[in-house]
Formats: structure tokens, sequence, C-alpha cells
């Protein structure tokens, strides 16, 4: 949940932070910058509260904070290879480690406090700050990426395993040993990420295209999400909500994707008799007849929710969070800005942006100009999450708009031409086809 921002991204906007990052249970915000960090308390949407903040150290580029505590870790550019821990209240530097290399990046939970080189991870006891174990066997990782579980009862540390595919190696931070490695992509890996009780572990590639999910110890595939059909984009941030319900990925787009973490039961209800239900009904009886590739990406699911963001090609991080007893998207920019959405838990849909802060400021906030236009609204989970249609398109209750499915559109129609090329070679083979022509006749 952290990020380092670039100086000069793809978008153009010239980024006033130099790093970002939620805690561990995302109810803080730290932000570093040339002139050094600040630390934000997320308990309220209307107003953001600067907890902490700090000018001795300058061109802070790693600043994490555990939990709601007074223990704040940072590292600067001017001295990339030291590691600072402060108690911040007291205003005390508790200790300073140096390595070998540059710091990449820095994970923390109750008990582990992980350094991540880029060939070695140091492993150290939080409470005394002791050096348990160092991690040499480490591909190259210029990046920094890894992952530690929040959950201090099991510790399990995660981290790339090759140069060249999306394998990855979780290690359990207790005993000190290798658990399993987990063949999570083809391609190099761009994110991972721990649930909150430490059971589940989300994955990316570079290319972005889709997201697994994998349980814990035993690196088992429980869910498969497609995040997008053709266009490769860069993950910047991975996570889940605390209740493990739902996942989120931002990345270099404009949209932020949430996943819904769902298995469908054999005892599920009729689907509607819509168009994309039955042929999406269609498809799945004839799954047998057609090849895995196909198959594989007919039992993807794909976003529940999106967040639409008023730029693209800036480094961002998202977080679920519940603030004032509703659950919340949260997004920090690198352009020095947080925008807060509201996400509804049980029709998914679009996020509203609510509010919109200003990191670098006084404290002061952005209204989200959309809000002073509507009328006020009784403060009922329903008001926070309604938003005024602006589609000139007719819907009647129950049905959804034909402007909508689109992307459900454009799966169907490639799978019904791969349908058409599959079936010519299956039936040269002998396999009986008779099934798939007659449903595709009603």
């Amino acid at each position: 949940m952290e990020a380092e921002a670039a100086d000069s991204p793809p978008g153009g906007v010239k980024a006033a932070l130099s790093c970002f990052s939620f805690n561990q249970d995302c109810t803080s915000l730290a932000i570093g910058t040339k002139a050094g960090y600040k630390l934000f308390s997320l308990s309220s949407v209307e107003q953001l509260d600067q907890v902490h903040g700090s000018n001795e150290i300058p061109d802070v580029y790693i600043v994490e904070r555990l939990f709601s505590s007074s223990l704040v870790v940072v590292v600067s550019h001017t001295k990339p290879r030291q590691m600072n821990v402060y108690h911040f209240k007291k205003g005390t530097e508790i200790c300073n480690y140096s390595y070998s290399s540059n710091i990449l990046s820095i994970r923390l939970n109750r008990q582990r406090l992980l350094v991540c080189l880029e060939e070695s991870i140091y492993i150290h006891n939080i409470k005394d700050m002791k050096l348990l174990k160092t991690i040499l066997d480490v591909p190259a990782n210029p990046t920094g990426l890894c992952a530690l579980s929040i959950n201090h009862s099991n510790s399990y540390v995660a981290y790339p395993g090759s140069l060249t595919t999306g394998e990855i190696v979780l290690y359990d931070g207790h005993s000190l040993k290798t658990v399993c490695t987990i063949a999570a992509h083809e391609g190099t890996l761009a994110a991972i990420t721990f649930n909150a009780s430490g059971s589940k572990l989300a994955s990316a590639s570079e290319k972005g295209t889709v997201i697994r999910v994998f349980s814990v110890p035993d690196g088992q595939k429980l869910y498969e999400f497609r995040r997008g059909m053709k266009r490769y984009v860069t993950i910047s941030s991975l996570v889940f909500s605390m209740d493990s319900q739902f996942l989120c990925a931002s990345s270099n787009t404009e949209t932020v994707h949430i996943f819904k973490l769902e298995h469908l039961t054999n005892n599920r209800p009729e689907e509607p008799s819509t168009w994309s239900g039955y042929m999406g009904k269609m498809f799945m009886a004839a799954s047998n007849y057609l090849p895995a590739q196909v198959t594989d990406m007919m039992n993807q699911d794909r976003a529940f929710a999106t967040g639409r963001l008023n730029f693209s090609g800036q480094k961002n991080i998202c977080t679920l969070s519940t603030i004032q007893k509703l659950p919340r998207l949260l997004v920090a920019s690198s352009d020095g800005h947080l925008y807060v959405y509201n996400l509804d838990p049980q029709d998914g849909g679009e996020c509203v942006l609510i509010k919109t802060h200003s990191l670098l400021g006084s404290g002061t906030t952005e209204e989200n100009k959309e809000n002073d236009l509507r009328p006020s609204l009784p403060q009922s989970y329903a008001a926070t999450v309604a938003r005024p249609s602006t589609s000139s398109a007719s819907t009647v209750p129950g049905e959804r708009s034909l402007t909508q499915p689109k992307g459900e559109m454009l799966l169907l129609l490639s799978l019904l031409l791969a349908l058409q090329r599959a079936l010519p070679r299956l039936s040269a083979e002998g396999r009986e086809t008779s099934p798939v022509p007659s449903a595709l006749g009603h």
C-alpha cells in the first residue's frame, strides 16, 4: 500500500509527492515530500486531520506508520541506505540501521519489520529491532516488490521468485522458512498483497489484465478476475478490504477496479431472463466444447464496481476503508490529492466521488463541485450512494440500460467467434456437437 512517485509521470504533471502510503488498517495516510513527511488521520470524510509533520529529514521517499501508533519509519534520498525509526509523539529516534545497498521498500506489522533491497530482504523483530534473518537468494527485484501479512500471528512474507515469470515465494516470518512457491502468472509480477488475516494472497503481472487470488499457506488458486480485455496497464496498487470481501486495483489508467470475492453456489437462484443472462448460461453449458484458453476467460469475473479518476498516467494508490460507518474507496495521487468515493457494497457499479482533499495545504479540503449542484439528501446509506443519472437512455426498473453492458456484449461476441472456429475442428475429431448448434438456433 505504498508508492514512490515518479518525478515526471507520463501524464505530464510533475509529482508533488515523492511517496505516499496507507497504514496497515487503512486508518492513516503518510506522505513524503522534498521538505519532509506528514501523517494524516482518515477518520472523517469531510475533514482531513494532520496527525504529525516533520521537516527534519528532507527528500523523503519512504514513510511507513505502524497502524495508529507513534512508530514511523522513514528513508530519505540523502541517505538511501539508512532506515530511521522514530517515536514521533516523543520526538525521539528509536534507532537507525544501514544496509549494503539502497532501501527499496519497507513493510511493518506488530511483530516484524521487513526491509527490501534489490537482491536481499532483511527481517527484524520489531520489539527490539534485532535482525532475525537475511534472505539472500532473492532474484533481482529492482522495484522492491514484497508483501507482509499485517496479521502478526502468522507474519507471512511474499516476494518474486523469478526474473522472467510471475512466480511468488511464500515465506513464514515466524519460523523463518520458505513455505511454498506459487506459479501465479506467466509474466513478471507487478503487485502482490495479503488480506488482513493473512489467509489470502492477491497478485497481478506487468500486463495487468488478470488478477488472481490464492489461499495461504497452500497456494491454491481461489479467484481469477479480469481487469481488462486488451489494453495492458501498469498496476500501481492492489489491496483487500479489511473484511476481505473486496479487492481493489488501481493503475496508470483513469479507472479503479473493485472486485467482489464470492463464489456462486450450485443452488443459486435463476438468472434474470435477459439477453446477456441467457447467452451467459449458454456459453457455460458449451464450455466443454471450447479451447481451454476460451473457457478460462469465461470463468474470470469482471469488476463489481469502478471508480473514475479525472486523470491518468499519474502514480496513485488505492484502499478500501470504512469511514463514518460507510464503505469508501480512497485514492491518493502523486499530484498531492486524496479522493474519497462512496462504494455501494450491495449493487456495486460506479463509485461516487464525494470529496477531494489537498495533501499539501493547511488541512483545507475541496468539495466535489458536482455535489454543490445537488439538493441536500437525507443521511441514509441509499442517499449517500445514489447518483442522478446523466444518461439519456431510458431504463425500466429491474432491467439494465442497453448502454451499460458494452464490455459484456463484446465478450460474448468474441466467445461466439471462438465457438464458431472451434466447432469444425471438434466435429472432425468425432465429438458430439449437436447440443451447441441447437442452443444457438433458439
